[in-house]
């Protein structure tokens, strides 16, 4: 006669068992080994040593629903075992997952619970192990307030009573080690939460998902590591050309003959690579590519922050793309989000029934712009988690550089909000103290543990020292995007030429806070998107004026001190706006029209001009490496300055003539004797324009601007030119 509890094998029966390792599998009783096992819709069971093969006892089905019970005979001391179960079309011997220890050791749980584990996912989420001699797969899930968790998958017929984990009190993480899962497998974690209710939730560690709008994720390997190099970090460092061409993959290119499918990783490492390498690029930046349920968001409403989107392949797909950029000397930036997260019930959203992630009340929690949450990130678990999360990509994947996107949002309680939508911080203020504290957390840790990758911010406000060293009292970023450039200089671009010596200050300002951040220039998707038209429709006149004008003003934007970015379709002035859902218009470089391949040229030459001149990229972000020759020629939106290295004769000469009207025998004060050649003129018929330019310009000594020399040039119409000088 087997003695047992049955109330607890009730609630084993019926999926409600808060801590079935402590009823199932084996323990000693009364002086007894006593073997339990839920198997549902099982016939018949037999306990087998596994060491021997032997058949030691027979169970005994005390439960109609499944459960079964055996005494092991002659037996005190714990042993590996097996069950022979007989189902009604098969018998087979399987493994019991409630005879294995736990998966987490002290030392986890100790470090998780502070909120101290710098690489959460190497503990939590799914992870290939052998246990007792066993090969398979850990999982576990931080779910403090649940009553019971338990994985479901393709492996248990997705019935959430055959593996309920075990719950570490110490850190609130359900853990379970389950034999024989294979990678590739789908699963989720179905949940009884702290009200009783019950959810289905994707693993918020998942290194693998589901093509949406399936919704599971995938039993995956953590990716191996990738060590960093010394050459990575020179391409990332300051003092180097970076020039980024962003990209959102599924829309770059696709293959409309196979109905309009997007392409894969892996020919995306073919295809997109080599198409950056020709065009002089020295990073691409990737649009989210975390895996999200909606085409439409483009990636920023992200759920599966650990698992590359199946969309375009699988991890291992994906990190064939990153090392085939590499290989190319390509850096690889990705946008990363952890500014909000979308509402979706497979998702983090009350993931155990508490606001375990997000703030509980709306005026925190909410994002009203986006319908988003809002990471609670004075959590420790949720800083770990998202901190966690920047040094995977950077680790796991080499990727060279991560883009903070909405950095504002996180900077300020009242982004976006109205009196009374909003709660005030400790000390009254509008800062969000937990997010300012999370940023300069993650850029030390990223600084520490990946010194050659670097953070880039799209901060959008006048927020102090945003690329200054937290010791500094800076956020710790790398660079900055500099939204106010690019807003000046798009609205200036937009003026009729014969008004924009109204406006000229609009060019100038920018320099008047260049080198207080590292920038970057970005014309990115923002500007393209939502009815703002393409950058080429932004450009007034004709369509000869419309092209010129967005050549000189390209030029001008390489030449400006700060690294550069530049949208996908911008390299080739795309005429309509940006369409997620479909290819770029690659068709506008086929044909007789020279104008859109004019621009691509261009580009491709301003990268490879960049890139082989110190000057314009040495000194970005010190005062030492601007000089103004003439800002105040508003009369003839005239712009000339000069771009230097760290050597005495490294320097080039900009010229920018923003009218339509060419200007002949302009004199231009210069910092040297000797001679002047055009080794960039946006204005050349290669590009598309009127071919005016200058052959060899040697200087005068008749001062100009405050020069003892000077050069007399033809300025060409809306056009830039940059000169280098040599010994006459």
């Amino acid at each position: 006669m087997i003695l047992l509890d049955f109330v607890q094998v009730s609630a084993v029966c019926a999926g409600q068992h808060s801590d079935p390792f402590s009823f199932l599998g084996m323990h000693l009783v009364d002086g007894a080994l006593q073997v339990r096992a839920w198997l549902p819709d099982a016939a018949q069971c037999s306990l087998i040593e596994a060491k021997t093969g032997k058949k030691l006892a027979d169970f005994e089905l005390v439960d109609e629903r499944g459960f079964f019970a055996a005494v092991v005979p002659r037996r005190k001391n714990h042993f590996a075992y097996r069950l022979r179960v007989e189902w009604p079309t098969e018998t087979v011997e399987i493994e019991d997952a409630y005879r294995f220890a736990p998966v987490l050791g002290e030392m986890d749980l100790w470090l998780l619970a502070e909120g101290n584990q710098l690489r959460p996912y190497e503990r939590l989420g799914t992870h290939f192990r052998t246990m007792d001699g066993i090969d398979g797969v850990a999982f576990a899930v931080w779910a403090p307030n649940a009553q019971r968790v338990s994985v479901v998958g393709d492996f248990n017929y997705w019935d959430g009573r055959r593996h309920v984990m075990r719950l570490r009190r110490e850190c609130g993480v359900w853990e379970i080690f389950l034999p024989n899962v294979v990678e590739g497998q789908g699963y989720k974690y179905e949940i009884i939460d702290q009200h009783g209710g019950l959810q289905i939730k994707a693993d918020p560690y998942g290194f693998s998902a589901e093509l949406r709008p399936a919704t599971a994720s995938r039993v995956a390997r953590l990716p191996a590591w990738v060590e960093g190099t010394q050459t990575r970090k020179a391409a990332n460092a300051l003092n180097a050309p970076v020039s980024i061409y962003e990209v959102h993959l599924a829309s770059w290119r696709r293959r409309t003959e196979e109905g309009n499918r997007w392409l894969s990783y892996r020919e995306l490492a073919d295809e997109l690579v080599q198409y950056c390498v020709e065009m002089g690029f020295t990073h691409i930046e990737l649009m989210p590519v975390n895996e999200h349920p909606f085409d439409g968001s483009w990636g920023y409403q992200p759920l599966g922050l650990y698992a590359p989107t199946s969309r375009f392949g699988t991890p291992d797909d994906f990190r064939f793309f990153v090392e085939a950029a590499h290989a190319n000397g390509l850096g690889v930036i990705l946008d990363w989000v952890p500014g909000h997260f979308p509402s979706d019930k497979h998702g983090l959203a009350e993931f155990d029934g508490s606001h375990l992630y997000e703030h509980s009340d709306p005026r925190e929690g909410f994002h009203q712009d986006w319908n988003t949450l809002i990471y609670n990130f004075g959590r420790n678990e949720v800083r770990n988690y998202l901190i966690g999360n920047a040094l995977y990509w950077l680790e796991r994947y080499g990727i060279d550089g991560l883009r903070v996107d909405a950095v504002a949002s996180m900077l300020y309680r009242d982004y976006s909000r109205k009196d009374g939508e909003w709660i005030p911080n400790q000390f009254g203020g509008r800062e969000n103290l937990e997010a300012i504290d999370f940023m300069r957390r993650m850029n030390e840790v990223v600084g520490v543990e990946r010194p050659e990758a670097i953070t880039l911010a799209e901060e959008s406000t006048a927020f102090p020292s945003v690329s200054r060293p937290p010791a500094m009292g800076g956020l710790g970023f790398h660079y900055k995007w500099n939204m106010g450039w690019m807003n000046d200089t798009l609205s200036y671009m937009k003026e009729d030429p014969v008004n924009r010596k109204y406006h000229h200050n609009k060019m100038t300002f920018g320099l008047v806070y260049a080198f207080t951040e590292n920038f970057v220039l970005p014309l990115s998707h923002d500007e393209v998107v939502h009815g703002k038209g393409s950058l080429l429709d932004k450009m007034p006149g004709d369509a000869w004026q419309k092209f010129a004008n967005l050549r000189a003003y390209y030029a001008f934007m390489w030449a400006h001190p700060g690294k550069k970015l530049l949208f996908m379709g911008c390299e080739f002035a795309q005429g309509a706006e940006w369409n997620h859902d479909s290819s770029l218009d690659w068709h506008l470089l086929e044909g007789d029209n020279p104008w859109h391949r004019g621009v691509q040229h261009l580009v491709k030459d301003l990268n490879t001009t960049y890139r082989a001149n110190p000057a314009l990229y040495q000194i970005d972000f010190d005062h030492r490496g601007f000089e103004w020759i003439s800002h105040d020629d508003g009369e003839n939106s005239i712009f000339s300055f000069i771009r230097k290295g760290e050597a005495d004769d490294e320097f080039v000469i900009v010229v920018s003539n923003f009218t339509p009207v060419p200007r002949h025998g302009y004199r231009l004060g210069v910092p040297r004797a000797g001679l002047y050649s055009e080794i960039l003129n946006s204005d050349s018929e290669y590009y598309g324009g009127s071919n005016t330019g200058n052959i060899g310009l040697p200087s005068e000594g008749i001062s100009a601007q405050g020069r003892l020399y000077s050069i007399c040039m033809t300025i060409p119409p809306l056009a830039t030119v940059y000169l280098r000088w040599s010994k006459a």
